[in-house]
């Protein structure tokens, strides 16, 4: 068993092009390779990197229907903690490496159609099966940078076109928001595993918990899938400013590293795919289009049949994901979907920091348009 990045680095695949890539790659163009619209090749670094290095996830922000039913849900079955809850929002502990805040109020607009060239939901492989009904929305994640100094972050923001708008609490907590490539809300702060958190999670919600904890413990953020209108810029964009790490280019997404924080997968449109191959080549799209479809979490005690039994248990889904065509219990990515009270496709995982790019030497390929 080797990691994606040591596979890649001893077979040379960075410099081999894009059909070996491909064949290790979990996206759209797994099965294409070569395919003319699965082109892997670099684009130009959207700005010079910054040198900065994501230390913490901060917080996510969801915005929901019914966002005590949604809380309740989280601390019932992934165990998170209460912070506070103020009648319009809710704060969560996620495990000891991040937050969340659930606020309510959210108004669901009508679904749009899916655009040409959109990765489609679901985990690594992208089939999470059938959505449920979504009343919810991630609409920003914040994440500390270091090492911090307000006045040079926000000039260098500024130099690189940005923004930055602050947003500091008085007590010590400073950030600016910006927008990334597609307009959604980047929170960058001077959050860190020290100043965060430092006092225990002791908040109640007013209302009773959806049904038996589970005793499960949230462990690592496995990976965002973050669809946008341009994954390269997308992803060139995240790597150069936050100092992630990309892993490798499938042709249709990208997955990167954040630091020791967790990982993201950056899906959406390939702008060097040429027009008469159901892209645009290269031309800018009608209407910028982005979103966070489903988060996945590294969760222990891990045991297949018991997390399987457990979630049906308790009337959810339990949807496997393995990324490949391997049985779940002989996969070496092991996971299941299932949805939140407001709909949100929440993805559960074996993995931790240690395993987070594991994958078998060889992958089974499915046959096309299989």
């Amino acid at each position: 068993m080797l990691s994606r990045r040591q596979l890649l680095h001893a077979l040379g695949a960075a410099t081999v092009g894009a059909p070996f890539a491909n064949a290790l790659a979990q996206g759209r163009c797994r099965l294409k390779l070569g395919d003319i619209g699965c082109d892997t090749t670099a684009v130009a670094p959207v700005f010079a990197a910054t040198g900065w290095k994501t230390v913490l996830l901060d917080h996510i922000s969801m915005q929901v229907v019914d966002y005590e039913k949604e809380a309740a849900f989280f601390n019932a079955l992934m165990g998170w903690k209460i912070r506070s809850d103020d009648g319009t929002q809710a704060v969560l502990d996620i495990g000891d490496f991040g937050s969340m805040v659930i606020r309510g109020g959210l108004v669901v607009p009508p679904p749009p159609a899916p655009a040409a060239g959109d990765s489609a939901g679901g985990g690594r492989g992208g089939r999470g099966g059938a959505r449920a009904p979504s009343n919810a929305s991630v609409n920003s994640f914040c994440f500390g940078i270091e090492p911090w100094n307000a006045k040079k972050i926000e000039a260098e923001l500024t130099k690189r076109g940005l923004a930055p708008v602050a947003d500091n609490d008085g007590k010590g907590f400073e950030s600016f928001h910006i927008k990334d490539p597609d307009g959604f809300d980047l929170q960058l702060s001077n959050g860190n595993k020290k100043n965060r958190r430092t006092t225990p999670a002791t908040g109640k919600l007013s209302v009773a918990a959806p049904f038996e904890p589970t005793g499960w413990k949230t462990t690592w953020l496995d990976h965002f899938s973050f669809g946008t209108t341009n994954y390269k810029t997308s992803a060139s964009f995240y790597c150069n400013l936050l100092g992630w790490t990309p892993t490798y280019d499938e042709g249709s997404q990208n997955e990167c590293m954040m630091g020791d924080v967790g990982d993201i997968i950056i899906r959406g449109g390939n702008p060097l795919t040429p027009a008469g191959a159901g892209g645009r080549g290269g031309a800018a799209p009608a209407a910028r289009r982005t979103g966070i479809d489903h988060i996945s979490f590294g969760m222990s005690p891990w045991d297949t049949d018991k997390v399987k039994a457990e979630l049906e248990g308790r009337g959810l889904r339990a949807q496997p994901d393995t990324s490949t065509d391997d049985e779940i219990h002989v996969s070496a990515y092991k996971s299941y979907h299932t949805f939140t009270p407001n709909g949100f496709n929440l993805q559960i995982s074996a993995v931790n920091h240690d395993t987070r790019l594991t994958l078998p030497t060889a992958v089974r390929p499915r046959k096309v348009g299989a």
